[in-house]
């Protein structure tokens, strides 16, 4: 702790002792320098231990911030027994009493004999230091030492004089770097070390030596197509049946790595239990309670599913663990962790954050995601911000598809570049447990969903005006309706885009704005968003199952002149039914057609009095508490 020690009241080092001992662990403590071994030595009535025992944290850190007469007097002085144990010892000396961390014999000693452990425990090693070691009083165990921006001549000296540095008077002023001569053992030492460590300077390895080739998108082809009449699935389902397939290639399957920290039901993966099994360095010491099923909780030296429990953090490290083996173990592997969206970045953010840091490749996929979908758990569940969370992360590349063809595409398309072409980003695609027909893979649109948005149906040219319908996710199943609800309620026309990431359309818009900023002579670049709206008339109105930021990102790409209105799930979730919960929110079926017949009236296309019609043709409470306060 920077402001303070950390226990002023108590002692950590007996306290993380005491945890590490009854965790198992062999604990290895270097508190004392060895000028106080002669003391320990002495200290026949065994006061001097007392003493040690008895001292607080807090106390021994003013013992450092003072001087030697201030120990004599505050620390030794306390019994006669101790004082006079440093009676023939100047303050000088007292205060050169170090702690165990500033011993270079002891501390290699401590690592000597933790190297040497034959107990079979992990072993921890708790090493006092001094904040500010050798600063003295510029800032040696002071709690403002990590703000202390300048030092005085007289503390420049001090230094000077406290590590034996031969740097004369007359230099100091320039503050000089001392470096010893390069034949003298000090420098051969570190020389040897830094060839032995296989350099001068900390080397990441930036690909990895392997190579792999990425399965035809045809290989995927069961979840590219139209699902059969009557056969509706979900897009987790979808990511199932493609994560299945992928563990079939000889060559990429076993470097897959499922990752789950409960639940593999719910998300339809209990077909690798017996598949692939679920690793434990045990195998399975015991007999399941389902061993009868197929689908049995088969444990396995050679399993490749890693079942963490819940604790997502525990899973989050292992997916990081796998994401960047490609540099850290020269071998590339493709985790992928799902999870409930909620328990994502809301839990795990500085994680996915450090991930990125890390240059991690790999899939994270937020199982029933959106903020109206896992509807019987209320706040616990209703995920309505993670793709804006996702969005703050550089590189990485989010998604919200509807459709299992949309995840395929996208997922594969993800594969080729971390696994063929080892680039430095992650994915995180959000999916759903509802099931509905699956309309199956428009060839030729395969590009747009990628960029983050295509035409999935057209406006009914005959209609005298038309509206454009954007959406993604489950809400996206609502414009459909709704368009169908504007033609035959109103007349009105309706073209029906799936966005899959209105996160990437945004960085597109954004990358595009950028050039022209930097190119202001050459042919302008357009973003993609307004070349796709470009080809059509009418106002935009965009639903999602997330807060309207997320859809907002692109409005400054809407074609100009063009209408521009977003519905999303802004507030607090609620335990009730699906379309309970998309009529709380405002993002369903009906809020979409009036959303969409406002934004004409406001155009003067139609009358105001249509909009209002509507509402009540609805039954929409037109004063009803805003969600978002609700």
């Amino acid at each position: 702790r920077l402001d303070g020690p950390v226990r002023g009241n108590g002692k950590i080092i007996q306290e993380l002792e005491g945890e590490f001992r009854g965790s198992g662990w062999n604990v290895i403590k270097l508190i004392w320098g060895k000028g106080w071994d002669e003391l320990l030595a002495r200290d026949k009535s065994g006061k001097l231990k007392q003493l040690m025992m008895e001292t607080l944290d807090g106390d021994y850190q003013a013992m450092k911030a003072n001087d030697g007469a201030y120990v004599r007097k505050h620390f030794f002085g306390k019994y006669p027994e101790t004082a006079k144990l440093v009676a023939h010892m100047s303050d000088e000396e007292i205060f050169e009493l170090r702690r165990g961390g500033h011993e270079p014999e002891k501390v290699y000693a401590a690592f000597h004999q933790a190297h040497h452990n034959t107990t079979g425990q992990p072993t921890v090693l708790l090493v006092k230091t001094v904040k500010g070691y050798g600063m003295g009083k510029a800032g040696e165990g002071k709690n403002t030492v990590h703000q202390t921006k300048k030092l005085t001549d007289e503390d420049i000296k001090y230094i000077r004089d406290r590590f034996n540095i031969p740097v004369p008077d007359s230099e100091l002023p320039k503050l000089p770097y001392y470096k010893p001569a390069e034949d003298t053992p000090e420098m051969r030492y570190l020389h040897e070390r830094r060839r032995a460590l296989g350099g001068y300077l900390p080397k990441r390895r930036v690909k990895a030596d392997e190579q792999f080739k990425t399965p035809e998108l045809s290989t995927f082809q069961a979840v590219l197509d139209p699902t059969a009449e009557g056969r509706e699935i979900s897009t987790t389902q979808a990511y199932v049946r493609f994560l299945t397939q992928l563990l079939r290639d000889k060559d990429i399957g076993p470097r897959v790595v499922p990752i789950l920290v409960d639940e593999a039901r719910t998300f339809g993966m209990e077909g690798l239990f017996r598949q692939i099994g679920i690793y434990n360095p045990k195998g399975q010491l015991y007999t399941p309670v389902d061993k009868d099923q197929v689908m049995y909780y088969r444990e396995d030296k050679a399993g490749q599913i890693l079942q963490e429990g819940i604790n997502e953090a525990g899973g989050m490290a292992s997916w990081i663990a796998a994401a960047t083996s490609y540099s850290t173990s020269n071998r590339i592997m493709i985790p992928f962790y799902v999870y409930y969206s909620m328990f994502g970045f809301q839990r795990i953010g500085d994680l996915a954050w450090a991930a990125g840091d890390m240059q991690a490749r790999g899939f994270l996929l937020g199982g029933t995601s959106g903020r109206t979908t896992l509807n019987g758990e209320g706040l616990q569940h209703e995920d309505g911000h993670s793709h804006i969370l996702a969005g703050t992360i550089p590189n990485c590349i989010s998604y919200d598809p509807t459709f299992a063809h949309e995840v395929a595409v996208i997922m594969h398309r993800g594969l080729k570049r971390m696994v063929e072409d080892q680039e430095n980003v992650f994915y995180y695609i959000t999916l759903l447990n509802e099931n509905y027909p699956m309309p199956g893979l428009k060839p030729g649109t395969e590009e747009q969903i990628l960029k983050g948005m295509y035409l999935l149906e057209e406006a009914d040219a005959s209609k005298p005006v038309s509206v454009n319908l954007l959406g993604s996710g489950t809400i996206l199943r609502e414009s459909q309706v709704a368009k169908l609800l504007l033609e035959e309620d109103w007349g009105i026309g309706a073209n029906v885009w799936s966005c899959p990431s209105f996160n990437e359309l945004a960085r597109d818009g954004q990358n595009a704005e950028r050039w022209n900023l930097l190119h202001p002579t050459e042919l302008a670049c357009v973003p993609f968003v307004t070349q796709q709206l470009g080809r059509t008339n009418g106002p935009v109105i965009a639903s999602t199952d997330y807060m309207k930021n997320y859809a907002e990102q692109i409005r400054a790409f809407i074609p100009k002149g063009r209408s521009y209105k977003v519905l999303g799930t802004d507030g607090f979730g609620r335990s009730d039914f699906r379309s309970k919960l998309r009529q709380h929110f405002e993002v369903n079926r009906h809020y979409i057609v009036v959303a969409a017949l406002k934004a004409l009236a406001d155009d003067g296309a139609i009358p105001a009095e249509k909009v209002a019609e509507a509402i009540a043709k609805y039954g929409i409470d037109a004063n009803k508490i805003n969600p978002l306060y609700a």
